[in-house]
């Protein structure tokens, strides 16, 4: 099909090779995110992630532009495309390095407060590759802080900094670190309806995906109960993303899937 539209003259084989690579690059970028991939589908469910970069990495994009216009503007030479590539694998291989320093720093935190049997679990934010939020969860809640791991002055945003600033003053030093907390199942009466809705068939699903589920609410009447996936949780979005409930009609009633 793409030989046709391009008008290949020597047919699709001279453009496979380009076209394999094009997808193989595709599934790496999938893998270094928090989303990761099921590279092994239909044959298993297995999501294969790296976790090192976020969905909208603005410097792993800006490297792949000033490639991609390197390129053209040198069209005869080779190198443009081959310095951006390495540039692009030494930047991941340097976030997989941040990724390790926040690991050590939620392990730190682990041992504080001498929470034994709760797991690290440290994900990308947006702007800076210094930008984490570390994790560390057990079977009832997860604790969480949003750290830059370079950062040494506390940010504070001025509403004429602009949208990206916005985003970027979340991330605190590590030595100011505010933890949150947030709970697997709801606090109190509402607890035990949550525990219920999320082991119901209904959620099966949205179990396998969540790595970090957390309780997001009960509506009125108690007829759906909602759950978020904090390792989407992106603080100063008006919405977050991957929030579901599992519905019912009345008590006893079966749940069911609802969409946001």
């Amino acid at each position: 099909m793409l030989a046709k539209i391009l008008r290949e003259p020597r047919g699709w084989r001279a453009l496979y090779g380009v076209t394999a690579l094009g997808l193989a690059l595709h599934i790496a970028a999938d893998v270094i995110t928090s989303y990761g991939t099921m590279i092994l589908a239909p044959f298993s469910d297995w999501r294969a992630q790296i976790g090192t970069t976020f969905i909208v990495d603005l410097w792993f994009s800006g490297i792949i532009v000033a490639g991609l216009v390197a390129s053209a503007a040198l069209r005869r030479f080779r190198w443009p495309a081959v310095a951006a590539s390495a540039v692009l694998v030494g930047y991941v291989g340097f976030q997989y390095l941040q990724k390790e320093k926040a690991i050590e720093f939620g392990e730190r935190y682990t041992r504080a407060l001498g929470l034994g049997g709760a797991t690290v679990n440290v994900q990308p934010r947006p702007v800076s590759p210094f930008n984490w939020t570390v994790f560390v969860s057990d079977a009832e809640a997860h604790r969480f802080a949003h750290v830059n791991l370079m950062r040494e002055q506390v940010r504070a945003y001025r509403p004429d900094e602009g949208f990206i600033a916005m985003l970027d003053s979340v991330y605190q030093p590590l030595s100011a670190a505010r933890w949150e907390t947030r709970t697997r199942y709801g606090e109190g009466a509402a607890k035990a309806l949550a525990r219920e809705a999320w082991n119901s068939p209904a959620m099966a699903v949205y179990r396998w995906f969540a790595e970090l589920p957390a309780y997001d609410g009960i509506s009125a009447g108690s007829s759906c109960v909602w759950f978020i996936d904090l390792r989407f949780y992106t603080p100063g979005r008006a919405t977050q993303p991957f929030r579901y409930g599992a519905c019912r009609d009345a008590p006893g009633a079966a749940w069911r899937l609802v969409p946001p």
